[in-house]
C-alpha cells in the first residue's frame, strides 16, 4: 500500500474549512447546552415534584440512550409530528439537549452538595429560596462545575462527528466526501483523527488554563 502525499495535501485545507464548521456547530450548541443543562439542574432541586420528575425523565432518557439515536429522532421523527429542521439546526439541537442532560446533572450536584445549614440559616434571616439560591449556593457552586461542565463540552464537540450521518457538513462530513472522489480511506481518515486530536488538545488546553485562571474563592 502506498501512502498518496498529493491526497492528504489536497485535503489539508478542505478538512480546515471542515473544522471551522465543526466548531460554529459545537459553539452553538454549547450555548444552548448550558442554558438548558442549568435550567434543568435547578430544576431537577426545585420543590416542584411534578417539575423535578419531569427533568428526571429527561436526564435518564438522554444518558440511557445513543446520541446518535437522538440525532436520529430529531431529525427524521420530529417532522412527522410538524416540527421541521434543517440538517445543522436539527443536529445542534440534538447536541444542546444530549448536552444539557449531563450538564444537568453536574448542577444538581454541585449545588446539592453544598452545606444545608447554609440555606437555612439564609431562610432564616429572612431570605426567599430564589434569593438564597441566586445569592448563596450558585456563586459557591459555579467554581467547583467549571471542569466538570468543560469536560462535557469537549467532549460534545468530538460527538459532533455524528452529526455526519445526517449530512451536516462538518470536520467528517468533509473527510467522507473527499473519500468518496478519490477513495483513499486511510489517508483521509488518519488526518481526520489528527484534526481532532489538535482541536480536542488546544480545547483541552484552555479548559486547563480557565480553571488555573479562576479565583479559589
Amino acid at each position: 500500500m502506498i501512502f498518496d502525499w498529493n491526497v492528504v495535501v489536497y485535503a489539508i485545507p478542505l478538512l480546515a474549512a471542515g473544522i471551522v464548521q465543526t466548531l460554529k456547530v459545537s459553539i452553538v450548541a454549547c450555548i444552548l447546552g448550558l442554558g438548558l443543562g442549568l435550567v434543568a439542574g435547578l430544576g431537577s432541586l426545585s420543590h416542584n415534584r411534578p417539575l423535578r420528575l419531569l427533568v428526571r425523565i429527561y436526564v435518564d432518557f438522554i444518558r440511557g440512550t445513543p446520541l446518535l439515536i437522538q440525532i436520529f429522532l430529531v431529525f427524521f421523527a420530529l417532522p412527522v409530528v410538524g416540527i421541521r429542521m434543517s440538517e445543522y439546526w436539527a443536529g445542534v439541537f440534538a447536541l444542546a439537549v444530549n448536552s444539557g442532560a449531563y450538564i444537568a446533572e453536574v448542577v444538581r450536584g454541585t449545588v446539592g452538595s453544598i452545606e444545608r445549614g447554609q440555606t437555612e440559616a439564609a431562610l432564616s434571616i429572612g431570605m426567599t429560596r430564589k434569593k438564597v439560591l441566586i445569592w448563596v449556593l450558585l456563586p459557591q457552586a459555579w467554581r467547583p462545575m467549571i471542569p466538570a461542565v468543560t469536560n462535557d463540552l469537549i467532549t460534545l464537540t468530538k460527538n459532533s462527528s455524528l452529526l455526519s450521518a445526517i449530512s451536516v457538513y462538518e470536520l467528517t462530513r468533509s473527510g467522507q466526501a473527499i473519500i468518496a472522489t478519490h477513495f483513499a480511506p486511510f489517508e483521509i481518515y488518519l488526518l481526520l483523527a489528527l484534526y481532532y486530536w489538535a482541536l480536542i488538545s488546544v480545547l483541552s488546553w484552555a479548559s486547563r488554563r480557565i480553571e488555573k485562571a479562576l479565583p479559589s474563592w
